[in-house]
């Protein structure tokens, strides 16, 4: 009976795994062989023409890394003091539980409230009006709970040997820091904040409202009343006028511009995963 079980779940979630990869499958097969026609070098490099029927993406695609630029700058070194705090200085089981269950909650805010709280801090009571910096710093909010949980995973990895040693050679707690725990961690940081900003590239809402248009801008000038336009928003809107099949080519090259840009973010931040926990195994 616990064979005929263990075979019924085991056949079941293979199953769920080869259904969820055949779907994802699907969709990107179908990204691509619709938006491959439109791709090409100056689809890259023009700036949109005739609300969209024309042109291309250049300043989409500038204005998606200026977002996800800013993001990393905002959400790294607040997540490296947010680990370390968790990790080295927290010595209350209590109050690491409770930074723990603050990141889970905030990774599972909805983006729609990210924009709605921008809106009205940015750009109603700051009177920023949308800027880039006011979406780049949402969706490094956004994406702060991603990078810190795998930094915070990568310290965990680190050999106690090593730690013991420093403090037995007399290092202080800041030193054990710097030269043995952040050298040692540098992989979780980089790989969170790729996952991080694979995400970040493809959120809509945050930035809709704070920090994006759809056409009339290039490169930010300031802060105040500088919006950029971004891949995301320009698909959204572009699909609300896919009955034109001018529009639709562009539509589907923008989408795979973007389901590009963000499976380069998830490729490169794989194979430092895998070697991280391949080092932890070893170590």
């Amino acid at each position: 009976m616990r064979k005929l079980f263990d075979a019924t779940f085991f056949t079941l979630t293979l199953l769920c795994a080869v259904t969820a990869c055949g779907v994802l499958l699907l969709l990107v097969s179908a990204i691509l062989f619709k938006g491959f026609p439109a791709l090409s070098w100056h689809f890259l490099t023009e700036q949109i023409r005739l609300v969209g029927a024309e042109g291309g993406i250049f300043y989409n695609l500038v204005g998606t890394l200026i977002l996800i630029g800013t993001a990393l700058l905002v959400a790294a070194p607040i997540a490296t003091g947010l680990a370390l705090t968790h990790s080295v200085y927290l010595r209350n089981h209590r109050a690491k539980r409770s930074l723990e269950l603050l990141l889970f909650t905030l990774n599972g805010v909805p983006s729609i409230l990210f924009g709605i709280f921008g809106l009205i801090v940015f750009v109603k009571f700051l009177g920023w009006g949308k800027s880039w910096l006011a979406g780049g710093i949402l969706l490094g909010v956004m994406i702060l709970p991603t990078v810190t949980v795998a930094l915070l995973e990568r310290i965990r990895m680190i050999p106690r040997k090593y730690i013991e040693a420093a403090a037995g050679l007399g290092l202080s707690q800041s030193q054990i820091v710097r030269s043995i725990i952040l050298p040692q961690s540098i992989g979780g940081l980089v790989t969170g904040s790729l996952l991080g900003l694979a995400r970040a590239a493809g959120e809509t809402a945050p930035i809709m409202f704070t920090a994006t248009v759809f056409a009339g801008a290039a490169l930010p000038q300031s802060v105040k009343e500088s919006p950029v336009l971004s891949l995301p928003y320009h698909i959204f809107i572009l699909a609300q006028d896919s009955f034109d099949p001018a529009i639709t080519t562009k539509l589907w090259g923008s989408a795979a511009v973007l389901l590009a840009l963000v499976c380069v973010l998830s490729l490169i931040a794989l194979p430092l995963r895998l070697k991280i926990h391949e080092e932890a195994q070893h170590g």
